[in-house]
Order: C-alpha cells, then structure tokens, then sequence
C-alpha cells in the first residue's frame, strides 16, 4: 500500500522515503521471517540442555531444554516484537486512535492526518527493525556461549551490543520526535 501523504517525499528521515513507498511492511515482514530463520538455523548446534541465563561474569546459572529455548526465542526475537508493531501499526488505522504528539492539533489535523500516520508507521516499522536486530544479536551470544564448556557469555559483547541498541534508539527517537517537534512555517500566498 502507498500512503498518498509519502509521495510528496517530504521526509528522508531514517529512510522514511522508501518505509513510506509501501517497500516497508514488506522489508518488515521480510526482516521478521529473516529473523526466524536465523534463530531456527543457529539454533540447530545448540545441546540438548541449552545454558539460558548467566551471571553478571557470564557464567550459565539457568538453564531450558533446546526445543523449549528455541521456542521461547522465537517468541522473544520475532513473535513479540512483530505482534508490537503489527498492533501499534492496526491501532493508527483508526480516526479515534488516542496519539500523543507534540503539537498535535497541528500534525493531526484532517489535512496532515494522512501523512503523519504514514511519517509513525514508517517510524514503528523502524523501531521494531532496531528491537529484532538486537534481541537476534543476544540470542547469537547465547548460541557462542553453548559452543564453549562450560557454557560463558562474552557480558562485555553483551554490553557493547546494548549501548549500540540504546544509541541507535536514541537517535531513532531524536529524529522521530523532532519531526513533530516544530511546526514548519506557514506558506505564503503570492497574489
């Protein structure tokens, strides 16, 4: 679906452009099935007990067995994430949909509604994207943390990977809400 509101190509953000082309929900959906094919592939060489939960010097103290672990990931990698943004993307379909904006009244008004909707979609499709990437990283950590014995996670990958995260959503957020955060100034009628 294309979003009439996005072929003015008004915004660049974060490639907003393409998201807003109708390419991402589709990019997203390809992205959540990439997602479970890697958990279910590098899942393949775990043990029978997987090492699941590690102290704070990364030595396993909990453990699952595969299947339920592999499960419980793919509920936690793409199940979750993707059922978030499938529902924040449906709820914005509706005219009553509660949205909280700066300057609202303004980016809600009849004739920009259309736009911002696409401009928080496109916007979602992006967090959830930053959620799968991260949640798959740690994942791929617990996978190298089972191929040693005993079983060891790298906590400073794990850290590392987490302020990656935390950065990019800060950034993801910056511009995400700065868009709404001014409004652009009103154009001029030469008569």
């Amino acid at each position: 679906m294309v979003f009439p509101a996005c072929q003015r190509g008004t915004s660049t953000l974060m490639g907003k452009r393409f998201m807003c082309r109708g390419r991402g929900t589709l990019w997203f959906m390809c992205f959540v099935a990439g997602a479970a094919a890697f958990v279910g592939f590098t899942s393949r060489h775990l043990p029978d007990r997987v090492a699941s939960h590690f102290d704070g010097s990364g030595a396993a103290n909990g453990y699952m067995p595969h299947g339920f672990y592999v499960g419980f990931m793919l509920g936690v990698v793409v199940v979750l994430p993707a059922l978030a943004v499938g529902l924040t993307w449906r709820s914005m379909a509706s005219p009553h949909a509660r949205i909280n904006l700066p300057n609202k009244d303004y980016w809600l008004a009849p004739e920009r509604r259309a736009e911002t909707i696409a401009f928080l979609r496109a916007g979602v499709l992006w967090f959830g994207t930053l959620l799968i990437t991260f949640l798959g990283y740690a994942h791929w950590l617990v996978v190298l943390a089972n191929a040693v014995h005993p079983a060891r996670l790298a906590n400073a990958w794990l850290m590392g990977g987490l302020l990656v995260f935390l950065a990019s959503l800060l950034v993801w957020l910056k511009g995400f809400w700065g868009h709404f955060r001014h409004r652009p100034p009103p154009s001029r009628n030469t008569r």
